[in-house]
């Protein structure tokens, strides 16, 4: 365990120095030459307005929650979606003709001109109208990297399986999926993270007060701007907490995988 957390220090000791020197820089910068609040407040203020609305004023921790809830569930509905559209496209050549557009379409359409329609379809204050907009950002990276793990299979494997005279079924459950893993979870890396936007986004136009999405839009309209700072700072930890999870559960999933093992793809 300690040479563990040792190789971890050493590998990320560089990465936390350039963040400590950044926020030092910051705090030094904003201090000397008394930039107001308005524009960028210290890093000393943002962290004492973000433990002054922890649990109180703002509620910043179960805003998070929130939130959190919301782009999980968009993460879920958009992740279910898109393994679906895949499993499908890459099964029928002829619904690839007609679910491939359409997929496409969905993922050109502009998040900032949906939400307020994913509202109005849900309820402003329902959390599902923030799981919608989070699946429609989701949905077309999950989509994309399965169906390219489930087709582009190398040939040299699919003709093994010929010589063995195995089923379809059989090719799908020993090659397809296996190969299709590492592109579903990097899908997955590119979801969490927009999931979280689109929960966010779809707060913006409206929804319960404890969400970080409004306490961006209500601290920010009353000149507040280290809380609006600290909402979006946790908003961020939720995201790579969620992104962090992903490569936890890649690493128990895919440890045989070469970007798991640290080596380059041949």
């Amino acid at each position: 365990m300690t040479d563990r957390i040792l190789q971890w220090l050493r590998r990320n000791l560089p990465a936390i120095l350039v963040f400590v020197i950044f926020l030092g820089t910051w705090q030094v910068v904003i201090s000397s030459l008394d930039v107001r609040a308005f524009i960028l407040p210290a890093p000393s203020a943002i962290a004492a307005a973000l433990v002054e609305n922890w649990e109180a004023g703002y509620q910043i921790w179960p805003a998070a929650q929130n939130t959190f809830l919301e782009a999980a569930g968009g993460l879920v509905i958009g992740t279910l979606l898109g393994l679906a559209m895949a499993l499908v496209i890459s099964r029928w050549r002829l619904a690839a003709d007609i679910a491939l557009p359409v997929a496409v379409a969905i993922s050109a359409i502009p998040i900032i001109a949906f939400a307020p329609i994913a509202n109005n379809w849900f309820g402003v204050l329902a959390p599902t109208s923030k799981m919608v907009i989070a699946a429609v950002l989701v949905f077309f990276p999950i989509m994309i990297n399965v169906l390219r793990g489930l087709t582009e299979v190398p040939g040299s494997s699919l003709e093994l399986m010929r010589s063995y005279a195995a089923s379809s079924w059989t090719v799908f459950r020993k090659v397809r999926v296996p190969n299709a893993l590492p592109y579903f979870l990097t899908g997955l890396k590119v979801g969490t993270t927009l999931a979280l936007i689109g929960a966010v986004v779809g707060e913006y136009f409206g929804g319960l007060n404890v969400a970080l999405g409004r306490i961006v839009i209500e601290s920010a309209s009353t000149l507040g701007f280290e809380v609006t700072w600290a909402a979006i700072i946790v908003a961020s930890a939720v995201g790579i907490a969620m992104y962090v999870l992903i490569i936890v559960v890649e690493r128990v999933a895919i440890p045989w995988h070469a970007s798991v093992r640290g080596e380059r793809p041949a």
